[in-house]
């Protein structure tokens, strides 16, 4: 395990990248674990901050955490491996107490407990997932394709190549995206056999492009129409129930 470490993250000059990813894990399950005890009443957890009376919500903690992380990032030297990740994990532990509160940000109001809350925990999961590929080596389409075109000589051919393959790669996400299908969208700019299989397969009957296509009065659009609500019973909401499942297993069970 250590030499894959060394090998895979320190030698790949994605310490930092790492510290970042542990830092949102970390900084995830520490906020949870604490507005759990808050909200059980456990009598030796120290509870909200509230000077005078004012209950200040851990999304101001982490967006100074951010700052302080961002700013030191950009005056530390690119050498300075070490202090560069010190830095990297305070934003990523900035970073998972902002997204623990997106949900108050994007409705400006406390909804940490309800229905609309779900939205922080699914911002935390995106953020997670999206470092992890990047900390995997997996990168995004259109970084991929530049930096391929770049190895080949950097001809105009291949440059062409690589801006038309990329377009493509956008379109199909794109498309997926307005199909309802937003992790195979999110996940297919890393792996873009994915897009492939979102841009072509049935949208969701809710999203956009179900409402363009599928609610026109022909016997093709009712049809795809009929299939798509079918897989939305069968198949999509045993996977939301699924996923609902594990945000209450890790953030804690919301109001209904």
């Amino acid at each position: 395990m250590g030499h894959w470490f060394d090998h895979e993250i320190v030698e790949t000059g994605r310490l930092p990248l790492f510290c970042f990813f542990a830092g949102v894990v970390i900084g995830f399950a520490f906020i949870r674990i604490s507005v759990r005890l808050i909200r059980a009443q456990v009598s030796w957890w120290p509870g909200n901050v509230t000077p005078g009376g004012l209950h200040i919500h851990h999304v101001v903690f982490g967006v100074i955490f951010m700052l302080v992380g961002g700013v030191a990032a950009l005056a530390i030297p690119r050498g300075h491996t070490a202090a560069l990740s010190v830095v990297a994990a305070l934003f990523g532990i900035g970073s998972a107490l902002v997204l623990d509160e997106f949900a108050l940000i994007l409705h400006l109001d406390d909804v940490y407990w309800s229905e609309q809350g779900r939205t922080s925990v699914d911002a935390v999961f995106v953020a997670v997932a999206v470092s992890g590929m990047l900390l995997l080596g997996l990168r995004p389409i259109a970084i991929d394709e530049f930096l391929f075109a770049r190895s080949e000589g950097g001809g105009w051919v291949n440059w062409v190549v690589a801006l038309g393959g990329t377009l493509l790669n956008l379109a199909l996400a794109a498309i997926t995206l307005l199909k309802g299908k937003i992790w195979t969208g999110l996940v297919g700019l890393f792996v873009p056999v994915l897009l492939y299989v979102g841009a072509f397969r049935l949208a969701r009957p809710g999203s956009p492009w179900a409402r363009w296509r599928y609610l026109k009065d022909t016997s093709r659009a009712r049809a795809k129409l009929a299939k798509a609500e079918w897989r939305e019973r069968r198949i999509r909401r045993p996977l939301i129930r699924a996923k609902i499942w594990l945000q209450e297993l890790v953030a804690g069970r919301f109001d209904p």
